[in-house]
């Protein structure tokens, strides 16, 4: 009778899943859309062609500073509200953003990008909302299943800046940005039909809550926080500055805009299955395989500068993505208390989006002052590192098991 029940409850919340991963298509299309069309915007508004991708750094600086406010707002008002008061700040950021262009303000634009970072930053606590309505079991397949609504995005994004670069031509691009708040309302409309759980007894909403520099020291924490950072840091770094180098190689655009959108693919695609191989073969193990592509990502880099060199090297690196940073943010939802959740996501989001900032600022200097190899070199250490980690908590693990 048990598992006839538990059957029935994972079948009934996996509407929620599937729900909050709607919500996530929406805003990854956005992201998706905004990576599109910021440099390009930048360039047409920027009286200095060196300050033209400025907007989009300022996104992710936006981003950063957001994690843990939005942690702790939801913390506060819950998951549905939070969302709706993230999404709202897109749809006012989109609008700022649109007015900037037709005013032909460049430093409007960027405070409207400012804007578009802290909704962003909103949207990535999707993954987490989508274990909070599920039983502990299915929690690694939640958040899978909600990162998978990122493979609409691949395909939907690209699609609506192509489509809106000039509906209000001559003005270019504004069309992309006012296409934003479509977007981020369809997401408002979608979180209002989610069931949130009650956040259940006295005891877990008001009970005992460790400090946070105690629930860090913890070797799970830090092997989540490593996976997360490192594999999302890599795979900005990487993936930034592809484009440059594959146009240093010789290749048109169009080559460089084919191997950028099948590497979003190798990110998102793999999130049908995740969680199941999470379930079946470990947290731990499924971290590794990611961590060990990655690696793959650079010797291929390293090995040729083909095309196939650049496009299986991009796929490689967006599996090892995915399977990292899924791995490492279902390794953290084992790390806190309900009363810790909201404090414990902040610190881990805020450390995982200041490592993609910093990578992001860095990989296009590196790139131009050394060049392809060294960007690839760059990463051989960091991936170790997470290796590293896995296998200490994996020895530790084992050991805690021996003896009990």
């Amino acid at each position: 009778m048990s598992t006839q029940t538990y059957t029935y409850n994972w079948n009934a919340d996996r509407w929620q899943v599937f729900l909050l991963a709607g919500c996530q298509a929406m805003m990854m299309s956005g992201s998706s859309l905004i990576m599109t069309l910021t440099a390009l915007t930048g360039t047409y508004l920027a009286k200095d062609p060196a300050m033209a991708t400025l907007p989009l750094a300022i996104q992710f600086v936006g981003m950063m500073c957001a994690t843990i406010p939005a942690s702790l707002l939801m913390g506060k008002i819950g998951r549905k509200a939070g969302f709706s008061v993230g999404f709202c700040i897109g749809v006012s950021a989109a609008l700022l953003a649109t007015w900037g262009i037709f005013e032909n303000s460049y430093w409007i634009f960027a405070a409207g990008s400012f804007g578009l970072g802290i909704t962003n930053a909103f949207s990535q606590y999707l993954r987490f909302a989508a274990t909070e309505v599920v039983d502990a079991p299915h929690r690694p397949q939640a958040i899978s299943y909600v990162m998978a609504g990122g493979i609409i995005a691949a395909f939907l994004g690209p699609w609506l800046a192509s489509q809106t670069r000039d509906y209000f031509e001559p003005i270019l691009f504004a069309g992309g940005f006012a296409s934003l708040v479509g977007l981020y309302l369809l997401a408002i409309s979608i979180v209002l039909f989610v069931k949130f759980r009650d956040p259940g007894t006295h005891d877990e909403t008001h009970g005992p809550a460790r400090a946070l520099k105690e629930i860090a020291r913890q070797p799970a924490f830090i092997t989540a926080v490593l996976s997360g950072a490192i594999g999302y840091g890599v795979m900005s770094f990487v993936m930034t500055a592809t484009p440059l180098a594959m146009v240093a190689c010789g290749f048109e655009f169009d080559d460089a805009a084919f191997v950028i959108q099948w590497h979003v693919v190798g990110m998102f695609l793999p999130s049908f299955f995740t969680g199941k191989l999470i379930s079946r073969f470990g947290v731990l193990n499924i971290i590794s395989i990611g961590a060990i592509l990655n690696l793959a990502c650079m010797v291929l880099a390293l090995s040729g500068i083909d095309l196939m060199n650049f496009w299986f090297g991009l796929v490689a690196l967006g599996v090892g993505w995915n399977f990292m940073f899924v791995g490492g943010s279902s390794l953290l939802t084992q790390c806190y208390r309900p009363t810790e959740r909201a404090k414990v996501q902040a610190m881990n989001d805020f450390i995982v989006f200041g490592t993609v900032a910093a990578a992001s600022f860095s990989s296009g200097a590196i790139q131009n002052a050394w060049g392809w190899d060294w960007v690839n070199i760059s990463i051989a250490a960091p991936i170790l590192i997470s290796l590293f980690a896995v296998i200490w908590l994996g020895v530790l693990r084992k050991r805690e098991t021996a003896t009990i």
